[in-house]
Order: structure tokens, then sequence, then C-alpha cells
């Protein structure tokens, strides 16, 4: 069958995509995979037996949204996914393209569809269409007008309104390994024909293993990072491309970390789940990612305040006021300096005991007072503020604590009638919160009480003590 005549912006795929600018275009640009075999370190996705190499060889390709970090090749297997099934390919950035835009390029491809031709529409940065422009393309993916392939750096079960990821399928792609990123520098050293292979370049192995150490499995970067490296090798008139010109190459090339999307989240609860595992090594590492990454941190140590009342809670009261001091302070000094106080926080709370007795003491009663808040009162428990109050019996029987033994009006309910006996703390045995925990159990019991212990740090005054 012949092919129709091309709509403005379409591309139908070919064995070789060209690239825009030939032998003058950047070097990750030239030496962009041509078939899906030449995919470097992406096998659990389209390598041999994979669901979409599978589904291509049968001349079928399912709408999709291929979610990985920077550099790990979704446009290029976007489009040699296009390619593999002989599908126009219409690329659409979500940050330029409108609604007006979806609609004139879904109308096109309704007409290739008569007359015969399938169509890929491929939204690079999918995670930034707005609900409106999803709703557009979504019933036409159900339909089949349109293949639909977004790529993404963020959690598409964040991003993409539910309807529209119900019909797709997710594919997740990996930063590419130390060892993929070393076999593609290779290739492109030595491939004459796109690569580096006339300028006849040798790379040191020290030189090799920083680069793919150092790019984070971002493709991209690699060779981006290659070819300043040989223009540098070559000013020094060298045929060895050396550790030096790598490092000049990446200058301060730190790892993708979004302070909105899954490196942020999955970074900081990384750090949580180390401090709360009582690992100061850990805690300190995760904490370092995210300084060397420019985290905001005051987002860090607001989550160590919350982690400080929720995890060590009582065991160690102390650690509140610790995480609340290094708040103060990192406000205060600003950063790099900031990171210090930081660092003593992070390992006082990784060396605490720990303990969520509160944290689950509150839960068990949340889930009591949603269930109960219309329940009155107890009268002898409120406040007789007028005569009247008084008259129908506010406070009437209530016990003065003070004027009982041990400051304890032993017996006195203070919930609602229908929670009586109602147990919501639990005490830990770890720290400060054991000790007090006991006390407050002899207190109960009527046995004779020893001075209240304070939690390690605090000193004792004369105006601490009850007399």
């Amino acid at each position: 069958m012949e092919r129709p005549p091309l709509q403005s912006g379409f591309d139908f795929g070919s064995d070789e995509p060209t690239v825009a600018g030939g032998a003058d275009a950047p070097l990750a640009a030239r030496m962009r995979p041509r078939t899906l075999d030449d995919v470097f370190g992406q096998d659990a996705a389209v390598g041999p037996g994979s669901m979409l190499r599978e589904l291509t060889r049968r001349g079928r390709l399912p709408s999709v949204i291929l979610w990985g970090p920077p550099g790990c090749g979704k446009t290029t297997i976007a489009r040699l996914l296009a390619s593999s099934v002989d599908a126009a390919f219409v690329p659409l950035s979500a940050v330029t393209s409108g609604v007006a835009d979806l609609r004139r390029i879904i109308g096109d491809a309704e007409r290739a569809r008569r007359a015969g031709r399938r169509t890929v529409i491929f939204i690079d940065e999918i995670h930034r269409f707005n609900r409106a422009q999803q709703d557009v393309v979504l019933p036409h993916v159900e339909e089949g007008t349109i293949t639909l392939i977004g790529a993404t750096t963020e959690n598409p079960s964040f991003e993409v309104v539910a309807p529209l990821l119900s019909r797709v399928r997710v594919v997740r792609l990996q930063p590419l390994s130390e060892d993929a990123i070393g076999s593609l520098v290779d290739r492109a050293l030595s491939d004459q024909e796109r690569g580096l292979g006339k300028l006849g370049l040798a790379l040191d192995p020290q030189a090799r293993a920083l680069l793919a150490r150092s790019v984070h499995g971002d493709a991209r970067a690699a060779l981006t990072a290659l070819e300043v490296a040989a223009d540098l090798a070559l000013a020094r008139r060298s045929a060895t491309i050396d550790a030096g010109d790598i490092t000049g190459a990446l200058q301060d090339r730190r790892p993708y970390h979004d302070r909105q999307g899954d490196a942020h989240y999955d970074t900081i609860s990384a750090f949580i789940k180390s401090v709360r595992g009582s690992d100061p090594h850990a805690a300190l590492y995760w904490l370092a990612r995210m300084i060397e990454a420019g985290e905001d941190p005051l987002f860090i140590v607001r989550r160590m305040v919350i982690l400080a009342a929720e995890d060590i809670g009582l065991a160690d009261p102390q650690a509140l006021v610790v995480a609340t001091a290094c708040q103060q302070a990192v406000h205060f000094v600003g950063m790099p300096e900031g990171a210090i106080p930081m660092a003593e926080c992070a390992v006082y709370l990784a060396l605490a005991p720990k303990s969520n007795s509160a944290y689950a003491a509150l839960g068990r009663a949340l889930e009591d007072a949603r269930a109960t808040a219309g329940e009155p009162v107890p009268l002898h428990l409120r406040n007789a503020a007028t005569g009247l109050m008084a008259a129908f019996g506010y406070g009437a029987g209530y016990r003065y604590d003070h004027d009982e033994p041990g400051h304890v009006a032993r017996g006195q309910a203070h919930l609602p009638e229908r929670l009586a006996g109602r147990e919501y703390y639990q005490p830990g045995a770890a720290g400060w919160e054991a000790t007090a925990s006991e006390r407050w159990r002899n207190l109960l019991a009527g046995l004779p009480q020893a001075d209240a212990p304070l939690p390690e740090g605090a000193e004792s005054t004369p105006d601490d003590r009850e007399d």
C-alpha cells in the first residue's frame, strides 16, 4: 500500500532515523541507536523476550508510558518503537503544546488511519500535561485512533489521570549501569561513521571508569562529556583521553534529583528509615546525598523534627528539643554551615532509643474521637464559670488532684462514659519512657513514689520539684 501524503509534523519511521545537523550534531545525537538491538542497558524493557519487543515483532504496539531518569533513552526508544511498526511519529512537548495542537494532530491522525496508516503521538514530559490536555487524548487512545507514547521522569501514578493511566502500559526504564555506559563509550570511540573513531583517540582505563561512575546512569551525559574530553585531549596534543580530561569535561556533575519528584521522596524516605533503624552511617550518607543534590535544608530538618516525635518520642524526649534546635540553627546560619548541625542532629536521632508509643496512641485516640464526637463531656470535668452552670451540675463531684495523696485522684473518670476503661497509651520499654511509665504505674497503684525522672540532659532545679 502506498503511503498517504504526509501531514505537517508527521515523521514516518525508517531504519535510520535522521538527526538534525548531521555530522555537526552533538555526539549523543549522532550515536542515537538505529534499532532496538542497539539500545544499551534496557533489556528488561525492550530487549529480546520483553513485552514490547514481542508485540512489535508481531506488528502491534500498545500505548505506553516510558518512566525513567534523564538520559536513559526514553525518546530514542519511542522513535524506534514507532519505526518498528511502520507508524507515523509525531513528537510533542507537554511544555509548549496546547489543546489546540492536540486536536489538530488528532485530526491528522484520523485521516491517516482512514488511509491505513498508524500514528504514534509521543508526548515528552507527559507529567506536565494538565487534566484538560489528558482528557483530549483519552478517547482517541481508547478508540485506537492514535497510539500514545509518553515519557516522564516522574511517577506516572501521581501525575497521569487514572482513566488515561488505565489505558496504557507503564514501562520502567532504569539508569544505565556502569558496564552499559562503558560499552556505549567504547562504541562511540571506535565508530568511524557517527562517533569519534576518525580521531584515533584512546581512553585511559581509569578515565573510562571515572566517566562511567560519574554520570549516574545518564547515557546522554556520558557521550557529551566524552566529546568534550576528546577536545581537551586534542588540545593537549595527546592521543589518550585521561582522567584529567574527564574531570574537566564533567565539571560539577551531580546526580539527578528533583525537589518534587521520585528522587526527592525516595531519598528522604531512605534517610528517615536509616535514622529509624538506628544506623548513623546510613543516615549521614543519605543526608549528604540530599545536601549534595541541593535539597531544601529546611525540608530535611522538618522531617527530622517529625521523626523525633514520631519514632523516638518518649524514649528520649530530648530528641525533639535537639531536632527543633537544629531547625532553628539551619534557619539562622543557612547553608553550607547549616549542614554541621544537621549532621549532629542526624547522628543523635539515629543513636537515640526509639519509641512510637505517643504516635500510636494518638492514632487510636483519633479513631475513637471520630466515632464518638457527639459524646458529652462528663459534668464533673466541666468548668462552672457561672452560678447558673454550677446549678446545672457543672463541676459537681470533681476531686482536685493536688488535694489527694501523690497528687492523683485515683479512680476519677476522665473519659466519656461510653469510653470508660479505654486505654490508648501503651508505654514503651526503652530509655526515659521506661522509667517514667514505671513511676506512673506505681503512682496509680498507690505505691510510694520517688521524684519524677527527668529526661537525660535536663537539669533539676528546686522549681522542678514538688514540696
